[in-house]
């Protein structure tokens, strides 16, 4: 794992070896080991720099910038490429020559040989720099589900990139301009969907894609890969016992790609299920106990799972570490919006970054088990739609006249509170009901937070993922959606800053390509049957896992904001949201600010997340450059 960053300047201009000190230092926790950086004054001023974290090949034949043998191209790369060594052997049959046994130098000669299209020949995570000095032009390219992020800003008079935008605002000549298009997303979703960002003109290279910058401007995004999502009766025709054997085959192979390593590796155990059959699988193909590492909360034990990770962990005789977050852990919050360099409302950055912390003292990498719901359907929203789609309508007005009818402060607990916004939004089409489940601020309630109502839908891009998937079946179709846009958005973006906060690698065996494209054409019902969720992958490993970790429901990897909020971070709240004079003013209107958090303190219903977000959000307007 690295850090990489850049400018390609067609004005003339040098940029300043402050400059670049400046861009290189923003990214040291990205890549603590080592520094390097490329200059070029050959038709365009260039300048490549890369703060490394060693994992393969810790010799210096291995340092970034790296080029082919002729000088002529030149890449900086962060990531891991699993297939590396098969696709060495193939250039090198080929005649192109290396000097390291990294995998960062196939990238320079598998551009070679085969251009632009070279990014659909790498399996792995990645970001990726590359300047081709004889055409004077830069590609970006990015994973294909977008475990490692890359940003870029144009101005007509040069190009910018980096691994994350603190970099890029490093330069004096880039715009801070916040983008107003971009809060009513943030408040809807917690992030802002990308290629957007919080700021005008700082832009995300998507997922699965790769753009060109040259005197001509901006090329692309060309998109080279994309889940499949085949249409409902078109899935793939197997029997369930073939696509048992099948998935328990391709994960213990993702696995094993993933335990290659020059450094300490260990894994992160949550006590859920995926991060159980990762530890599971570790333990069969390693010689030696696995470094695991969990994280608890005091506070609310819903919140707590480490009672189950100490489960798995005397299972697989781990050499296990964990570690209990207290609610002064809020104190973090202003270094968490440094990490993410804008807004972001999932609170479980929190114990990700704590966790990240106590890991790294121990590892280098570590194993996780995201993108396990994302494949084999292990969110209860997936069950609710499922649900709603076959409640007869009288069952639904009956029991939403029921609960209707109780006090608002009882609808407010997680059970009720659960059903009663299932069955409000049963009546309604798919799509609308889907999009309310994974709303923070409701449409209603966004419409009274913004002073300034938003110029387009806000459900837009979700809408559009939505009906690119209109003939799968619906827990393809919502897989598909998940897998576009709270994965890449929201997870990904949570793991990929909090770990390398640390400089700590992480890698995801659920989220390998082979994996993804088998187990996203099998029929919905192999993930989802009847009420039983990741039904095809409990059955894949029903002899690996503990029965406790078979048998346990769902729980998110979060904080109890509600219990800290009403409690010992109940003032701290009030001053940065209520008191003098609020950054969020000419955004936001106070007085449905003031009745959030006092219906949150009454009890009449549990607003932790949304006051999370707004406290993100104004504690980063108070970060920025006046």
């Amino acid at each position: 794992m690295c850090g990489l960053c850049g400018v390609i300047s067609f004005d003339g201009k040098v940029v300043t070896s402050e400059v670049e000190a400046r861009m290189l230092e923003s990214l040291h926790h990205r890549g603590p080991d080592d520094r390097g950086t490329y200059r070029s004054r050959d038709g365009a001023e260039v300048f490549l720099g890369h703060t490394r974290l060693s994992i393969l090949d810790l010799s210096p034949a291995a340092r970034q910038p790296i080029s082919n043998e002729t000088g002529t191209v030149w890449a900086v790369f962060n990531g891991e490429i699993y297939n590396f060594q098969e696709l060495r052997s193939e250039l090198e049959s080929l005649g192109h020559q290396f000097c390291s046994k990294t995998d960062s130098e196939v990238i320079v000669h598998a551009y070679e040989q085969f251009g632009d299209e070279f990014v659909r020949r790498l399996d792995g995570m990645f970001a990726i720099g590359l300047w081709d000095q004889e055409r004077g032009r830069l590609l970006l390219a990015r994973d294909r589900t977008g475990k490692k992020p890359l940003y870029y800003y144009t101005d007509g008079e040069r190009c910018l990139f980096a691994s994350e935008m603190k970099a890029l605002f490093a330069h004096p000549a880039v715009d801070r301009s916040i983008d107003p298009e971009a809060v009513p997303l943030y408040f809807t979703f917690g992030y802002v969907p990308g290629p957007a960002t919080m700021y005008c003109r700082v832009r995300q290279v998507p997922p699965a894609s790769y753009l060109v910058l040259s005197r001509q401007g901006v090329q692309g995004p060309v998109s080279y890969w994309n889940v499949p999502v085949p249409a409902e009766g078109a899935e793939r025709a197997v029997p369930e016992a073939e696509a048992v054997a099948e998935v328990r085959r391709l994960l213990e192979a993702a696995v094993a790609r993933r335990l290659i390593s020059d450094v300490p590796l260990g894994a992160f155990l949550s006590g859920g299920i995926d991060s159980s059959i990762v530890v599971g699988l570790m333990s069969r193909l390693m010689g030696r106990p696995v470094k695991t590492f969990s994280i608890g909360f005091t506070g609310d034990k819903r919140f707590d799972e480490t009672a189950y990770a100490q489960i798995v962990a005397r299972r697989f005789k781990t050499d296990h570490t964990e570690f209990i977050v207290e609610p002064k852990a809020f104190d973090l919050v202003e270094r968490l919006l440094w990490h993410h360099d804008q807004p972001y409302g999932d609170s479980s950055a929190i114990p990700t970054y704590l966790l990240s912390k106590l890991t790294r003292e121990h590892v280098t990498v570590a194993l996780n088990g995201d993108g396990g719901d994302e494949l084999f359907a292990g969110y209860e929203r997936f069950l609710g739609a499922e649900l709603t789609e076959r409640l007869p309508g009288p069952v639904v007005s009956g029991g939403l006249a029921c609960l209707e009818a109780l006090p608002r402060c009882w609808r407010a607990g997680r059970l009720l509170g659960r059903a009663h916004r299932l069955l409000a939004r049963a009546r309604a089409p798919l799509p609308e009901r889907y999009f309310g489940w994974c709303s923070l601020f409701s449409r209603d309630l966004l419409g009274e937070l913004l002073l300034v109502p938003p110029r387009e839908d806000v459900r837009r891009s979700f809408d559009e993922h939505f009906d690119f998937a209109r003939r799968a079946s619906l827990v393809n179709r919502l897989l598909y959606l998940n897998f576009k846009t709270y994965l890449p958005d929201d997870l990904l973006v949570k793991m990929d800053r909090m770990s390398m906060a640390h400089a700590l690698e992480a890698r995801s065996p659920f989220l390998d390509t082979a994996l993804i494209e088998y187990v996203a054409t099998l029929p919905g019902s192999f993930k989802l049957r009847g009420l039983k969720l990741k039904y095809l992958l409990k059955k894949a490993f029903a002899d690996l896992l503990p029965e406790e970790i078979l048998r346990r429901g769902k729980m998110g990897f979060g904080v109890p904001l509600g219990a800290w909020f009403r409690r010992e971070l109940k003032e701290p709240v009030r001053e940065i949201l209520l008191a003098g004079s609020p950054r969020y003013a000419p955004y936001l209107r106070r007085e449905l600010v003031e009745r959030v958090f006092r219906e949150h303190q009454e009890g009449v219903r549990d607003y932790g997340p949304q006051l999370w977000t707004l406290l993100n959000f104004e504690l980063w307007l108070k970060g920025l450059p006046a």
